[in-house]
């Protein structure tokens, strides 16, 4: 079903979107803060919050970037729990340990350089999970949700946050402008317009709330319900691994 949304010869390939995120790690931080006016903390904060991690928990973020979700998830599960930040940047990895070894040297967490579409852990081991920017970027959605699905133990909960096309056609006009005219042209600054122009494509050919639900129902994720946040610019989507003697 997936690829129907790939078709386009143009697209980046893993290697390309790997390259990418190794070049804006020094200011992904930054540009995230400046053009969500600081409402990225909020909507991650949303989407831990909707894992229901509790203490001594084991969590994974997939596609951790620098650790922003990572280190509200290792807060929710303490000290007597354990996150694992998973990226394909080994530069973001490297901003999102010293990140947290300067904040929160305390916090119970360890990154490793792993593909989202081949997750280097066994099965139904992490009892809650999120992912946050990385749904759109991955080649394989299908894929990328089956393993979630697999190395969650079940009735655990995985978040999913990240751009939604809106529904309304004002609010998809308002969207195009502010990606045109205020996300590219700051990355411009910095002489890295070619890595943040790919956002509006990527968001062109990422399923919208409802397809989403459907892909993660088909790998086995039962229930699931996608939220539209930030004027339905934003989404969280939330599934939960349905318990092995449940129907899907």
């Amino acid at each position: 079903m997936y690829n129907d949304f790939m078709s386009d010869n143009n697209w980046h390939s893993a290697t390309d979107i790997q390259k990418i995120f190794d070049r804006i790690a020094p200011v992904y931080d930054d540009f995230n803060h400046w053009l969500s006016f600081g409402q990225h903390r909020v909507w991650k904060q949303m989407a831990v919050n909707w894992t229901e991690s509790k203490q001594g928990d084991i969590g994974l973020d997939v596609c951790c970037g620098s650790g922003d979700l990572s280190q509200l998830l290792a807060r929710k599960v303490g000290k007597t729990g354990k996150v694992i930040g998973l990226d394909f940047s080994q530069a973001l990895l490297a901003i999102a340990a010293q990140r947290a070894y300067d904040d929160y040297p305390c916090l119970p967490l360890e990154w490793v350089q792993g593909d989202a579409l081949n997750l280097p852990f066994e099965d139904n081991i992490f009892d809650c999970a999120t992912m946050g920017y990385g749904l759109r970027n991955v080649t394989d959605i299908g894929r990328c949700l089956q393993e979630l699905h697999r190395v969650l133990k079940p009735k655990a909960k995985v978040a999913i946050l990240d751009f939604h096309r809106p529904s309304q056609s004002w609010q998809q006009t308002l969207q195009k402008w502010y990606l045109d005219h205020l996300v590219v042209p700051l990355a411009q600054q910095y002489g890295l317009k070619d890595e943040y122009a790919y956002i509006m494509p990527s968001l062109e050919r990422f399923p919208v709330g409802t397809e989403q639900v459907k892909l993660a129902q088909e790998v086995g994720f039962k229930p699931v319900i996608h939220y539209p946040i930030a004027g339905g610019m934003m989404g969280i989507l939330v599934a939960t691994k349905t318990v092995n003697n449940e129907p899907n």
